[in-house]
């Protein structure tokens, strides 16, 4: 965290960073998944925010600087998740052994209130929350980063943390097959919301893998958060082009001045538990993620996951019937702890939790009808992302960032360059009221002015013994907790390499609606057979999650481990 870069390569990196236009656009490498370094690991979603990240560090920049500038490259070569017009949670570990949680999750503005989403009879009006101006939180991202850097950055060079993602903004660089196909689904609300002079708006046919995204006015909008920082963003000309965008919201002055003015992301205390004799550090409220990760890791301690077997119809049964509970609690009881008083304390009580599987049947399911939330002393968008590094100092961040939706609210910021998020979604629009993900929330998730929305990230690092063990952390929404879980328990009880336990097959159930989701093709046919006897609705779908983990050896080694579910990448220095 500490030590400065030399003296030469700093002035190698500066020379590269002032030429702003090349002649031709950037490659996109083909994605590595496994990477091994005695020295330093980057796992991002994408092969050029990787190598951003790699840039920093190479320069002597620590992992909190290599964050920023991994945070700003994803917002131009990942618009589906990446962003400076969302937020997200980092949770980060010093060498020795200190510990952060930084909140720059959205808050709802000042004109949000909550019965905004309902009509004149109470009902919720469907698709208002998750689509349009009016499902925007106000930004967290460049406020979360400039705290970051003020707090963390060794290099203490913001211009150079920032200048990987204008160089990429303003060359343009070659997308994958998958964003292709993301913007191609996208295109009709693309349309619906924004000017034809939107570049992820294609004039002509359908977006190729290959195809150059040049996006100049994002790129003069990283170039102000360069020059002027948190001003940069939140006032000047982009507070003017935000403001002037969100006239169109339905609500008249949705977003004022004084909501930009305002914002701050926040330092949090991490959410600690134990696990088999490893610590792990997660994100509190208003994340889920740290106390249902807990909760998880505590219920099944007792059981013996190792002998049970991967994926064993004894194992799967016995997480299922955790998560269900876990998830049951989630509805419940988690929001903004700055606006309800959430149990943190009462809902990992080693006591209650052991009530809470008093009634755990090894041999049959529990209808989910008949879990309500214990009483202690919303599906997310799969299209969120997720990085992890780790310094040659041993100083670790493990950072989940979002706009919510894919390609959030689908509303192009016209001037500035960059889209909003549909964060607003999150909240409970109506006690019970599913969201766009089956998620289910009450009394402590439901809309205020300044709120945070509750959300499923889960960042997390993970110790033994004083030392760096593991940084973990994956998208997809509601799922996002069951597959850092998985992963992690994949590692500790069954003794996979990080590589092996990403790859691995994933299942997730969330309380309601009473139903086991597993990827299709990677739960056996015995299994599904002996689950279905027991009780269970278990059915296929897609991937779950796409995690970018590092794991830390005994002797200090890094396995960096990017999920083949996605354009993730791993790279060491």
């Amino acid at each position: 965290m500490r030590p400065l870069a030399t003296f030469l390569t700093l002035l190698l990196l500066l020379g590269c960073s002032q030429t702003l236009l090349l002649t031709t656009p950037i490659d996109t490498p083909t994605p590595v998944r496994t990477a091994y370094s005695e020295k330093a690991m980057v796992v991002s979603a994408h092969p050029l925010a990787t190598q951003a990240g790699l840039k920093i560090l190479e320069a002597g920049g620590n992992a909190y600087d290599a964050a920023v500038a991994v945070q700003f490259a994803l917002a131009v070569v990942l618009p589906a998740a990446g962003n400076i017009g969302g937020g997200g949670f980092l949770v980060g570990r010093d060498d020795d052994g200190s510990t952060y949680a930084l909140d720059y999750r959205e808050t709802a503005p000042l004109a949000a209130h909550r019965d905004m989403y309902l009509d004149d009879d109470g009902q919720v009006i469907q698709g208002l929350s998750r689509e349009g101006h009016l499902s925007a939180g106000v930004p967290g991202t460049v406020d979360g980063m400039v705290q970051l850097y003020d707090s963390l950055s060794a290099l203490q060079r913001w211009d150079l943390l920032v200048q990987p993602a204008i160089d990429l903004a303003a060359q343009g660089f070659k997308i994958t097959a998958a964003e292709a196909g993301g913007l191609n689904r996208l295109a009709e609300r693309f349309r619906k919301y924004n000017p034809a002079s939107c570049p992820l708006i294609k004039a002509d046919g359908l977006w190729q893998e290959g195809d150059v995204l040049l996006q100049t006015e994002l790129a003069e909008t990283l170039q102000r958060i360069s020059d002027e920082g948190r001003e940069g963003f939140y006032g000047g000309l982009s507070a003017k082009y935000l403001l002037a965008e969100m006239k169109d919201a339905p609500i008249q002055e949705y977003f004022v001045r004084k909501d930009l003015n305002d914002y701050r992301a926040k330092w949090r205390t991490p959410i600690e538990c134990n696990y088999r004799g490893y610590k792990v550090h997660s994100m509190p409220p208003p994340s889920s993620g740290g106390i249902a990760l807990c909760q998880l890791l505590q219920l099944v301690e007792p059981y013996p996951l190792e002998d049970y077997g991967f994926q064993s119809a004894e194992s799967m049964h016995l997480i299922i019937e955790a998560e269900r509970r876990v998830y049951a609690d989630r509805a419940e009881h988690l929001g903004d702890a700055d606006f309800y008083p959430v149990p943190v304390d009462g809902l990992l009580d080693p006591a209650y939790l052991q009530q809470r599987m008093s009634d755990f049947d090894p041999e049959r399911a529990t209808s989910s009808t008949d879990i309500s939330a214990g009483a202690p002393s919303p599906r997310e968008s799969e299209e969120t992302t997720h990085y992890s590094i780790v310094d040659t100092w041993g100083n670790a961040v493990s950072v989940t960032t979002t706009l919510n939706g894919g390609y959030g609210s689908g509303v192009w910021v016209e001037g500035a360059g960059y889209l909003l998020n549909n964060e607003m979604d999150d909240f409970s629009a109506k006690p019970g009221a599913p969201n766009l993900y089956g998620l289910v929330g009450n009394e402590a998730n439901s809309i205020a002015a300044g709120k945070r929305m509750l959300s499923s990230m889960t960042p997390t690092v993970v110790s033994q013994d004083g030392a760096l063990r593991m940084v973990v952390g994956t998208p997809g929404g509601s799922t996002i907790i069951t597959s850092v879980f998985q992963t992690m328990i994949n590692v500790l009880d069954y003794d996979m390499t990080m590589s092996e336990a990403v790859q691995a097959g994933r299942f997730h159930h969330q309380w309601t609606p009473d139903k086991v989701f597993y990827e299709r093709g990677k739960v056996s046919e015995d299994t599904l057979y002996v689950l279905g006897q027991m009780g269970h609705s278990v059915n296929h779908r897609g991937g779950i999650g796409r995690v970018d983990a590092i794991l830390v050896g005994l002797g200090g080694e890094l396995e960096g481990a990017a999920d083949p579910r996605g354009d993730d990448h791993a790279q060491g220095l």
